[in-house]
């Protein structure tokens, strides 16, 4: 199920795309739909926004005054944060619950309308984005002759909400709505066509083991490690720089959508554990059991690279006792040249019952597309890539030339040179 959420700022058009789609057959659900089912009557949210705001917000039917509230929390910056802070955790479990509800009907393709989107940061909740924009101006008017408010309140509105530019750069698609209805009924088919065929079996292909200059042993610059990745068509990559997380969590700052940070952490006992979707540095020498939880305290996945490779994978030794503590192992890995330490790394998640995951293991920039891992787009989040690779997904690469180990042999000498 592509999972789309539909946004732009007050009066842009957003809801009438979201009618249009509507009409064409498509799930769709609104945040104001939720938040009215939110507050009620008697609901507990009801009761803690009169606690809240006082009884004046509820009306003598016993709904919410919502045009009460609006001109509290727009003229009042703590108001609407309070409001916020009682309403997006109700709405956002309403909006699961309607999700999973789509999901058991079969749905392949739903949109979420969401005002707020960028502002609250949910976009990466998401499959795709879509931005509804119209000049301030026409907005303005809009406002004023549509729905009655003074310009200075509409003025107030439109300045809560993030600037329409930052929204344009961070959404998949732009629906411009400058002209008629009949332009923007077009424009909006245009991107519902293309939704539509995404959601018709959309992968995108990963690479879930490589390293960067972050690493003791590659010289690779982190930044041309990714270029080159999206060159070869390669959607995201996962950074697992040794015992360093410095440069992964800077490229996913830099690129939100592209990286996965992580770690490959030399174990007390010898053996690689990753961590990926880290935020802090485990210290290399950590007990592997202590590794994985770590790495679960941090909401992210633990995945088991090369289990059975000597020296970093121990021969296998303790495969099987890590393996189960484990979301994913690594079923392929390039840098292996024996392609039966693979098959047994497969055999050992199928044992066990656990993921497959795939990556090059590449300390150059030339190894970048030996290994991959192809699989449903989704969300650049754990929770998002544990449910991807438990779908239908191929993995698989190329072996390595034995030659790219010289080329970790020349990094390791090359760092303990002066510089200069």
């Amino acid at each position: 199920m592509l999972n789309v959420a539909l946004t732009g700022n007050v009066a842009s058009g957003k809801s009438t795309v979201a009618r249009l789609w509507a009409d064409a057959g498509i799930p769709v659900v609104s945040a104001d739909h939720l938040s009215r089912q939110a507050v009620l009557p008697g609901s507990p949210a009801l009761q803690e926004i009169r606690g809240a705001f006082g009884d004046d917000v509820v009306a003598a039917d016993g709904t919410l005054d919502r045009s009460r509230v609006r001109k509290i929390v727009f003229a009042d910056d703590t108001k609407r944060a309070e409001l916020e802070r009682i309403l997006h955790p109700r709405i956002a479990q309403l909006r699961a619950d309607w999700l999973a509800e789509q999901a058991r009907a079969g749905a392949a393709l739903v949109v979420s309308e969401i005002p707020l989107l960028f502002e609250t940061g949910t976009e990466r909740d998401f499959d795709a984005t879509v931005l509804v924009d119209s000049p301030a101006e026409t907005r303005r008017d809009r406002l004023v002759r549509d729905r009655g408010l003074s310009p200075e309140e509409a003025g107030r509105i439109m300045a809560s909400q993030m600037d329409p530019e930052r929204k344009r750069a961070a959404a998949d698609f732009v629906i411009d709505n400058t002209g008629s209805l009949d332009e923007l009924a077009a424009a909006a088919d245009r991107v519902l066509g293309e939704l539509r065929e995404r959601a018709a079996g959309e992968t995108i292909r990963l690479d879930l083991h490589l390293h960067t200059s972050g690493s003791w042993d590659c010289l690779s610059d982190p930044e041309d490690v990714l270029a080159r990745a999206l060159e070869l068509g390669y959607a995201r990559i996962a950074i697992t720089d040794h015992d360093r997380l410095a440069a992964a969590l800077d490229m996913a700052r830099k690129h939100p959508d592209r990286v996965i940070p992580g770690e490959e952490v030399k174990t007390a006992e010898g053996v690689d554990v990753i961590g990926l979707y880290l935020s802090e540095e485990i210290p290399k020498g950590t007990p592997a059991r202590e590794t994985i939880e770590r790495v679960r305290d941090q909401g992210g996945i633990p995945y088991l690279p090369h289990p059975y490779a000597g020296g970093k994978g121990g021969g296998g030794r303790l495969a099987d006792e890590l393996a189960p503590l484990c979301d994913v192992v690594e079923g392929f890995n390039a840098r292996l040249h024996t392609a039966a330490l693979n098959e047994r790394a497969v055999a050992l998640a199928e044992r066990h019952g656990k993921l497959i995951g795939a990556g090059s293991d590449a300390h150059t920039v030339g190894e970048l597309g030996n290994g991959f891992v192809e699989l449903a787009s989704h969300p650049n989040t754990a929770e998002a890539l544990l449910r991807a690779l438990a779908g239908s997904v191929r993995y698989g690469g190329v072996e390595a030339s034995r030659l790219v180990h010289l080329a970790s042999t020349w990094a390791k000498v090359r760092k303990r040179l002066p510089s200069g």
